[in-house]
């Protein structure tokens, strides 16, 4: 958050989508700076099952003592919905190895923008983003090198096809796809389904308007 030059202490709501450490591993630091070193009970946590009460042998992940710093929290599951200012947020539904395991999908004045979490490919899940502006989606491994509960190159173009977004970015790529050029991944799934597709990098800023969808590469 440094070097993007974010100050912790201007978030008001956390959202993580399940109890897995590449999901919530900062998540308490996070909270810790929201609510100013512990010194304000403020701003909202939002996760799911798994990270706020546990699900079976899995989580919390977020100690009671930083659920507690927080303004309040709340554990959400498909098909819940929050109001955050003059966002409207649907809580999605995943076929993850977390059986709790959620996206979001924010209603902002300029259009939707989706967070897809680790998933399994469906037809059911690519259609609950349909309308989404920006779609997030998370490639983890390369082409065809399919992996129980997460998504990969070939994955994306059927769920592309589906929502038709305006613009889709890969995020959570694993090493593999790093290795073989992520960029030259997601120019494939553009090619394949005439959609703008781009890979996520560090400091990225997408900016969305009524009309356009900017996207900026903060200086490191």
């Amino acid at each position: 958050m440094r070097t993007g030059k974010l100050d912790p202490a201007d978030t008001d709501v956390i959202m993580i989508s399940h109890c897995h450490p590449d999901h919530y591993s900062d998540a308490e630091v996070l909270i810790e700076g929201m609510c100013k070193g512990g010194s304000e009970n403020r701003g909202i946590l939002i996760g799911s099952m798994s990270v706020i009460d546990s699900f079976n042998d899995i989580g919390p992940c977020i100690s009671n003592y930083h659920r507690k710093m927080a303004g309040s929290f709340r554990t959400v599951m498909p098909g819940d919905t929050l109001e955050f200012g003059d966002a409207h947020v649907e809580v999605t539904k995943s076929i993850h190895n977390d059986p709790t395991t959620v996206g979001f999908k924010f209603h902002t004045p300029e259009g939707i923008v989706s967070y897809v979490s680790d998933t399994s490919y469906s037809d059911e899940i690519a259609d609950q983003y349909a309308g989404s502006r920006i779609l997030i989606l998370p490639i983890t491994t390369p082409d065809d090198k399919r992996i129980a509960g997460h998504l990969c190159t070939d994955d994306a173009i059927p769920f592309v096809n589906r929502v038709k977004p305006e613009l889709t970015v890969f995020n959570h790529m694993g090493i593999y796809i790093i290795k073989l050029g992520p960029d030259e991944q997601a120019d494939r799934v553009s090619k394949a389904t005439g959609y703008t597709v781009i890979a996520g990098t560090d400091l990225m800023e997408i900016i969305l308007e009524d009309e356009s969808i900017d996207v900026m590469q903060r200086p490191v």
